[in-house]
C-alpha cells in the first residue's frame, strides 16, 4: 500500500496544529481540501485515525501509531530529496585545510558536497603547516580551516581542543637537561607555541627531528625520537601526554577556525560553510 505524501503531510499538519483550519493555513490549502485529504487517507487505511468532537480533535489508538510511521516516511523522503536534488548553486571554492582536520572523514565530506552541488568546482589545498591565513588574505584562497589560539574575533569557530606535550608511551628522557623535540619547520603554530613556552620556562631544548609532514612527526614521536606539540584530538595509540611527567610548561587551548576572504560571500561558499559547521 503506497501512501500519497500529500495526504501524510495533511495528517501531520492536522495533528500538530490541532485542527483543520490551522492545518489549511500552514499548507496554504482550503479547509475543505484538508478535510478531503484526511477522509481519503482514512479510507485508504481502512480505519479512523482522528477522533472528532465539538471542541477538539484527538488521535485514535491507530492514529497515534500511524503518526509515528508517517513522520518517519516523510523524514526519509525529505532526506532523500536533499541528498539527490541537483542544487542550482554554482561557482568555484578555493579551500585550504590542515591535514589533521577531520582526518579520514574529510574526503567523504568533500565528496558529499560535490555530489550535492555538481555545479560547484572545488579546488582543495591540503597541507601540514601552511600559512593558509596569509593565502586567504592575499586572495589565493576563498576560505581555510586553520589551527589557532583562542581570541581571533573574525574567525568562525569550528572545534575547540587543547595543545599538549606528547611522547611515545616508552619515551625515556635522555641524560642531561636538554629536551629533544620533533617539530615542523616555520611557519608552524605548534612550533611557535612550544618554543615560546620552553623559553619562558628557561627549559633547554634541541631538535632531533624536523618534518613538514604531520605523519612524519607522528612516526618520529612514536619511535621515541623526541617530544612534540600536538592537540588532544591528534593523539593516537602509542602516544601519551607528558606535561606533568616531564615537568613541561603548560600550553594554551587550541581552536580549529574557518578563515574567510573579505567581502560578500557567494551562495556556494555559504553552502560549504554550512556543511562544515554541521559536520564538525
Amino acid at each position: 500500500m503506497d501512501f500519497d505524501p500529500a495526504l501524510l503531510r495533511a495528517f501531520i499538519a492536522v495533528t500538530e496544529t490541532g485542527g483543520f483550519t490551522r492545518a489549511a493555513e500552514r499548507l496554504h490549502l482550503t479547509q475543505s481540501a484538508i478535510s478531503h485529504q484526511i477522509r481519503r487517507l482514512e479510507e485508504q487505511v481502512g480505519r479512523p485515525l482522528l477522533r472528532r468532537t465539538t471542541r477538539r480533535l484527538t488521535l485514535t489508538e491507530d492514529g497515534e501509531e500511524f503518526l509515528s510511521h508517517a513522520q518517519r516516511i516523510l523524514d526519509a523522503s525529505d532526506a532523500l530529496t536533499r541528498r539527490f536534488h541537483l542544487s542550482p548553486v554554482s561557482g568555484v571554492i578555493r579551500f585550504g585545510v590542515a591535514d589533521t582536520y577531520l582526518g579520514a572523514r574529510l574526503p567523504t565530506l568533500l565528496g558529499q558536497f560535490a555530489r550535492s552541488h555538481p555545479c560547484v568546482r572545488l579546488e582543495v589545498n591540503v597541507s601540514s603547516c601552511p600559512d593558509f591565513r596569509a593565502m586567504v588574505a592575499a586572495g589565493e584562497l576563498d576560505m581555510a580551516v586553520v589551527l589557532a589560539e583562542p581570541g581571533q574575533e573574525d574567525d568562525l569557530l569550528l572545534r575547540s581542543t587543547q595543545f599538549v606535550w606528547s611522547a611515545a608511551d616508552n619515551f625515556t628522557p635522555p641524560a642531561g637537561d636538554s629536551l629533544p623535540l620533533a617539530f615542523a619547520p616555520s611557519p608552524c603554530l605548534r612550533r611557535q607555541i612550544g618554543l615560546a613556552a620552553l623559553e619562558r620556562a628557561a627549559q633547554p631544548w634541541h631538535f632531533t627531528f624536523t618534518s613538514a609532514s604531520n605523519e612524519g612527526l607522528r612516526a618520529a614521536t612514536l619511535a621515541g625520537l623526541g617530544v612534540a606539540v600536538m592537540t588532544k584530538t591528534e593523539l593516537v595509540p602509542g602516544l601519551k601526554i607528558v606535561n606533568d611527567e616531564l615537568g613541561l610548561p603548560a600550553l594554551p587551548k587550541a581552536e580549529y577556525v574557518l578563515v574567510r576572504r573579505a567581502g560578500e560571500q557567494t551562495a556556494a561558499t555559504e553552502e560549504f560553510v554550512r556543511l562544515l559547521r554541521d559536520h564538525t
